[in-house]
């Protein structure tokens, strides 16, 4: 993992109109306070996934330097909000490998069903809510692993705003037929993919769905399912 400091962002500041509002609205994914410094990180600090550092009163990204220095950018989070994500696949009766997918309601691709680990919640316990929630697949009977957290290159992040993850994985095993799902919540759609490896799955999203993978998601279905093998 990279270690900060890192060159500073060109100065832009911004947070979108959408975080500030929910904030003003008091929805649970936003925080409320507009101003990083009047928050109390010592909580924040000691339980991170993925440890950080504050400058000046305001949290620094540990991982990477982004287009926006100050501000949450699209993320409604101050510095680290910590997610979960579920792979789910099965193998057919050819060998072949399929994961669970969805279509992203706010047009940033093809995504693991996943979301935000609530207060105390496990993040197993939130990767298989979130695929319910998702997908319709009910999965709390399978043996699952989870992976440690990782941060996640996420579009919408900023220097002051970020995601981290835990990949559960849930695997199937070999089935006769596909488990059926059905796109609800974030979802616009939810669809089986081949998955061979991460070069299959994107030419399958591309040529059946017209997709693309979630440019967060994309190191962490290649170090699931490994690139393609030459």
């Amino acid at each position: 993992m990279p270690v900060p400091p890192f060159p500073a962002a060109a100065g832009v500041t911004f947070t979108h109109p959408d975080v500030l509002a929910a904030a003003a609205a008091g929805e649970s994914w936003a925080d409320p306070e507009t101003d990083p410094t009047r928050i109390n990180w010592t909580r924040r600090l000691y339980t991170a996934a993925i440890p950080f550092e504050l400058v000046d009163g305001r949290p620094v990204n540990p991982c990477e330097t982004t287009k926006v220095r100050y501000g949450r950018n699209e993320l409604g989070h101050w510095g680290e909000q910590v997610c979960a994500d579920a792979l789910v696949t099965f193998t057919d009766r050819a060998g072949r490998r399929w994961a669970l997918m969805i279509e992203r309601s706010d047009g940033h691709g093809w995504a693991l069903p996943g979301g935000y680990v609530d207060p105390g919640e496990d993040p197993a316990d939130a990767a298989r809510r979130e695929l319910f929630e998702e997908t319709g697949l009910v999965t709390r009977t399978l043996l699952t692993r989870m992976d440690a957290p990782k941060y996640v290159p996420d579009p919408r992040a900023s220097d002051e705003a970020w995601m981290v993850t835990f990949l559960t994985r849930i695997d199937l095993g070999a089935l006769a037929d596909f488990p059926e799902i059905e796109a609800a919540d974030d979802a616009v759609r939810a669809a089986w993919v081949r998955a061979d490896n991460v070069d299959i799955l994107a030419v399958y999203l591309a040529d059946v769905h017209h997709g693309e993978i979630f440019r967060a998601h994309r190191d962490l279905l290649t170090d699931a399912l490994g690139p393609i093998a030459y």
